[in-house]
């Protein structure tokens, strides 16, 4: 273990050496068992006789903290125990960020996890195929994998950006090259990117409402004006978008968390407004790969004839999140500053992951895994409709939906959902509601399901548990 020793200005160089290893011991930076550097060596790279440093040793070991081994070295002794807790930065006022910042929510740990996880946002990461992930990973670490032992492009693997181009191609209709396709470190990046070549502080970005919690926050983040547009069962309201909005922020497959999908004539006029306006529309593809009745609408991006729609898409929700692999398809007008702004803030991502994912793509690896995936969410999806519509028929209204890994479920007035949720959680259910993706109260309060997490026995034992915490009669749900 290399120790940071100083020993500036005058006085017993042993006792300071002593003091800087003592303090390392107590809080925790030498654990239990670690390796101190030979006396010989530490004295070498501080310049002082071998004798200082024995003599810090030979206290610390006299005290316990340290423990010699014939002919190994010096040992952190195994009775010593710190905490970094003492080591903590400066908790004075210091350095303050910008005003923006103090009003985004400060970033989640990890939650304990409920019995019943119904929160949205989440696969399962048990229908992952880690052994051929694994296999793949272990080919590229070959130094024939590997390549040259240099910066990637910033833009991305160039495999990978060919093998998304022909996939949502295929799949989605996207009109794109390998040179239109710009791989970020998930969705979330491809948005940053966006904000960062498009918006000038102070400009309107319109986003849905209720909508995608970060994305909103993001795009503030970055100085910009962001307005809620409300939707309706055709899609974002195109009418009530503001005038000067600079940037439109939409998800038009599968509206979360709403899931209605855009109406073709919508989307036409979301276009036709964004031309008119001189403004870009960032269409999130998010999870519109999981489809299980009829036929997805065109793209945005495909129906765009003038170069104003930035089509983003990732594979956490297909895949795993922990692999932070995304995309964005850019019109060629934005591609140039978009690679500029991807080497600025990240240089390139990580080669081994995105070539593995271009050939799990190439070797037809990534339809298998949506075509079993999808098997099993579609059963899912079944399995939460149908007990919904049969059983919380007085209390709550599914939204319809087609695709995705989440359902909504809209409450009937009257309907007080704090004691509801309250139950849930004394019973292990965790369910998000509307309200947690509403910049403000929602019109209509509601209830969202998120299936990716949870298996099908889950559901079936979940739902009558939050059945429980319902009143015992409700007013009929308007239609």
């Amino acid at each position: 273990m290399d120790v940071h020793v100083t020993l500036g200005g005058r006085g017993d160089r042993a006792a300071r050496i002593y003091r800087q290893l003592l303090d390392a011991v107590l809080d925790g930076r030498l654990r239990p068992g670690e390796r101190l550097p030979p006396s010989r060596e530490l004295a070498r790279r501080l310049g002082v006789s071998r004798n200082t440093v024995a003599s810090a040793y030979e206290r610390l070991a006299a005290e316990g903290f340290l423990q010699g081994r014939a002919g190994s070295g010096t040992f952190v002794s195994g009775q010593s125990v710190g905490t970094l807790a003492a080591r903590r930065a400066p908790a004075g006022p210091g350095a303050q960020p910008r005003r923006v910042w103090q009003s985004v929510p400060a970033a989640r740990g990890q939650s304990p996890e409920p019995t019943y996880d119904f929160r949205v946002g989440t696969p399962d990461g048990r229908l992952f195929p880690f052994r051929t992930w694994r296999r793949l990973i272990t080919d590229e670490l070959r130094p024939s994998g590997l390549g040259r032992a240099d910066y990637g492009p910033p833009e991305g693997h160039a495999d990978l950006r060919a093998a998304i181009a022909r996939h949502v191609g295929l799949s989605r209709s996207v009109r794109a090259t390998a040179e239109d396709v710009l791989v970020t470190q998930g969705a979330q990046q491809a948005l940053d990117l966006v904000g960062r070549v498009v918006i000038e502080p102070g400009d309107c970005v319109a986003v849905e409402d209720p909508g995608y919690p970060p994305a909103r926050l993001l795009f503030g983040s970055l100085g910009a004006r962001v307005v809620g547009v409300p939707v309706d069962t055709e899609g974002l309201m195109v009418d009530a978008l503001p005038r000067e909005a600079r940037l439109v922020y939409t998800t038009p497959s599968h509206q979360f968390p709403l899931g209605t999908p855009m109406s073709l004539a919508r989307r036409a006029a979301l276009l036709d407004w964004a031309e008119r306006h001189d403004a870009v529309v960032v269409e999130d593809d998010y999870d519109s790969e999981f489809r299980f009745t009829g036929r997805p609408l065109e793209p945005l991006q495909s129906l765009d004839p003038g170069g104003r729609v930035v089509y983003v898409g990732s594979y956490s929700k297909t895949l795993l999140p922990a692999l932070r692999l995304g995309f964005l398809v850019a019109p060629a007008s934005l591609q140039a500053a978009l690679h500029s702004a991807k080497q600025l803030s990240d240089w390139h991502g990580d080669p081994v992951a995105q070539a593995a994912l271009a050939r799990f793509i190439d070797e037809g690896l990534l339809a298998r895994h949506i075509r079993r995936a999808g098997r099993e969410y579609a059963a899912r999806h079944a399995l939460l409709t149908t007990t919904l519509a049969r059983d919380f028929a007085p209390w709550l209204e599914p939204v319809p939906s087609a695709a995705g890994l989440h359902v909504c479920a809209r409450t009937a007035p009257g309907v007080d959902l704090g004691p509801v949720l309250a139950s849930a959680r004394r019973a292990g259910v965790a369910v998000n509601t509307v309200a947690d993706f509403s910049a403000g109260e929602p019109t209509r309060p509601g209830l969202v399901f998120g299936f990716g997490a949870i298996d099908r026995d889950r559901i079936a034992e979940g739902l009558p548990r939050l059945r429980q915490g319902l009143p015992a009669a409700a007013p009929p749900i308007p239609h």
